[in-house]
């Protein structure tokens, strides 16, 4: 679909253009891996244009990544980090000096240099690949926890906020364009039976007591590179949705993501569990990273967090069922409702446990 010579003429890459091709599994943006010739020495890229109906404004979008991205490096530079430029994404600038460049058509594309000898993972394999992960995200939070200036520019408003995701499911109820309310009462009930969760962080957040935070919003496993030998997690990456919010919300979404065996979509909920020597990964590994900054409000939030950011996707999935399905794409009639069923089991079997996962998070 696109001349990506000619887009990667548009960046200061110094080289001969040799070949390019579609990379990754992302289901959002259009990733491309470029092979470039560099005074006989190949070298490869990647290449992105971002997708602009999801991201409806790239180029604040842009300046958000590019002012982590810089403060993040700097940070490691003072560290004395050896390999900094491994450990971070650096833009390539534009020919006309921008973190971005756009086509003819208005596409906004970005270069990154390749990081080589790591890879990403799509499924969570082994509680070293948790430990790893959740020590990458804290260490990411750690590095921006001074990230100067204003703000960043929230890229998708309102993403965590789950007093609004609640209202938009009551919104979804009372007009049930397809008729479909009657037949999920107990999952609407289910839902509203626990409202006052929905407000927890909040609430906390409009008060002041907890921080708001350079958060990632987006911490699924294959969002961590991990290197090849070591398997040591050195690379946060997709940073599109990195924006301000709570540090329990990246935490709560690596517990979501990385501690139950059934896959998001299972129809048996009886595979569905939170696994607690995954839980006990997560907590140590993020806790190694983020100790130096985490809030004691913070760190006892971090159980309350796993269940809050299921609860809020199965809100999610729940309010698209009842809408028509327009918002997650489907392969089946029910697919958001099973999706929304998997996060209620999830939840269910984090109730179970918060005791315990409460008492593992004050020892560690």
């Amino acid at each position: 679909m696109y001349d990506l010579r000619q887009i990667t003429d548009l960046f200061e890459i110094r080289a001969d253009f040799v070949q390019g091709y579609s990379y990754g599994s992302g289901h959002i943006n259009d990733t491309y891996c470029i092979w470039v010739d560099q005074a006989g020495q190949r070298i490869r890229y990647i290449l992105q244009r971002l997708a602009q109906n999801v991201f409806k404004q790239p180029i604040p979008l842009m300046k958000n990544v590019k002012r982590v991205t810089d403060h993040a490096l700097e940070q490691l530079l003072k560290e004395g980090c050896p390999e900094a430029r491994r450990r971070t994404l650096t833009l390539i600038p534009a020919r006309d000096g921008k973190p971005y460049a756009q086509d003819e058509e208005g596409n906004v594309w970005r270069v990154y240099p390749f990081i080589e000898r790591a890879r990403t993972y799509d499924a969570i394999e082994t509680p070293g690949q948790c430990v790893e992960a959740a020590r990458a995200f804290g260490n990411f939070q750690k590095l921006t926890a001074n990230l100067p200036g204003e703000p960043l520019f929230e890229t998708i408003p309102d993403f965590h906020n789950t007093t609004k995701r609640l209202a938009a499911l009551k919104e979804a109820i009372a007009a049930d364009p397809l008729g479909r309310a009657g037949e999920v009462r107990r999952e609407i009930d289910w839902y509203l039976a626990r409202e006052e969760d929905c407000h927890v962080v909040t609430n906390y957040l409009a008060s002041g007591e907890l921080p708001l935070r350079c958060t990632h919003n987006d911490t699924k496993l294959n969002n961590v590179m991990l290197d090849d030998v070591t398997g040591e997690g050195i690379c946060v990456i997709d940073l599109d949705t990195t924006m301000p919010g709570s540090a329990v919300y990246d935490f709560g979404d690596m517990v979501r993501t990385a501690t139950s065996p059934a896959a998001e979509d299972e129809k048996d909920v009886s595979l569905v569990t939170c696994r607690m020597f995954m839980f006990e990964a997560l907590v140590r590994g993020y806790l190694d990273s983020a100790r130096s900054f985490i809030t004691p409000l913070e760190k006892s939030l971090l159980p309350f967090s796993g269940k809050l950011l299921t609860m809020e996707c199965g809100i999610r999935f729940l309010t698209d069922y009842l809408s028509g399905d327009v918002y997650f794409k489907i392969k089946r009639p029910e697919h958001n409702l099973d999706r929304c069923r998997t996060q209620m089991a999830l939840v269910e079997s984090i109730e179970s446990l918060l005791p315990e996962m409460q008492k593992m998070v004050e020892q560690a």
